[in-house]
């Protein structure tokens, strides 16, 4: 009892915590917590659900954060900087004058990221759709991130296929490929000895992107697990005395 109760204080967090959600949706679940804190059992299923509804608004506002201009590129918690390998040759460009052209790079890495964000709403939402009620439990009763490791586990090959292609179009169009050519050759005419290892650019920006993206469902997460706002209401402070 205390558990299903417990899992519609966290459906309730997370939807109270999206703006985008509609009334019905808020309404079914505040009508599923009210069931559950009555004493019923019978409403377990409809709590599940209520969860997965939560964590699928949850999931829709990250993709949504990331996928606006400067979604990535604004956010230094998630914005792409160059490989550490790129590092001192773009130090040493800087310093010869070609600040732009390092910053230019950096910028077309996260519009890329940008570009290939909306891909992982319809990944998640499958993800979600396929949870148990079992998976729900495991959530509820497992650590801060929880629902976050589930995602990862569930979403990474997916989100990797879904991406790669999408920044890699992105970042051929921008250039980049030129630009990261120009860079390795000009450190390399400058800097005695200064050859650098070739590296897969798009896989470095596409797993940057999935680190973002995960950070974010990360923070939606811990709304639902933090919010001491909703935890304020009278029905919350109902449910939890169960």
């Amino acid at each position: 009892m205390k558990k299903t109760a417990l899992l519609l204080v966290v459906a309730f967090l997370f939807l109270t915590a999206s703006t985008a959600l509609s009334q019905d949706v808020k309404g079914a679940i505040k009508g599923a917590m009210g069931t559950a804190a009555g004493g019923s059992d019978s409403g377990a299923g409809d709590v599940a659900a209520g969860l997965k509804e939560a964590l699928a608004v949850g999931t829709g506002n990250a993709v949504q954060t990331l996928s606006k201009s400067d979604g990535y590129f604004g956010d230094a918690a998630v914005k792409i900087l160059l490989p550490q390998k790129l590092q001192t040759a773009a130090e040493v460009r800087k310093k010869a004058g070609y600040q732009k052209e390092v910053d230019d790079l950096i910028l077309s890495m996260n519009r890329a990221a940008e570009q290939a964000a909306p891909k992982a709403r319809p990944i998640f939402e499958d993800a979600v759709k396929k949870m148990t009620f079992e998976d729900t439990q495991k959530i509820l009763n497992g650590g801060n991130t929880a629902a976050t490791d589930y995602f990862k586990a569930k979403t990474t090959p997916q989100l990797t296929d879904a991406f790669k292609p999408v920044v890699a179009d992105s970042m051929n169009q921008a250039g980049v490929t030129r630009s990261y050519k120009a860079l390795t050759d000009r450190y390399t005419s400058m800097v005695p000895f200064g050859k650098m290892d070739s590296l897969d650019l798009d896989s470095y920006v596409t797993g940057k992107s999935l680190d973002g993206l995960f950070l974010k469902v990360g923070q939606e997460e811990a709304k639902i697990r933090t919010n001491p706002a909703a935890r304020t209401t009278d029905l919350l402070k109902k449910v939890f005395a169960k």
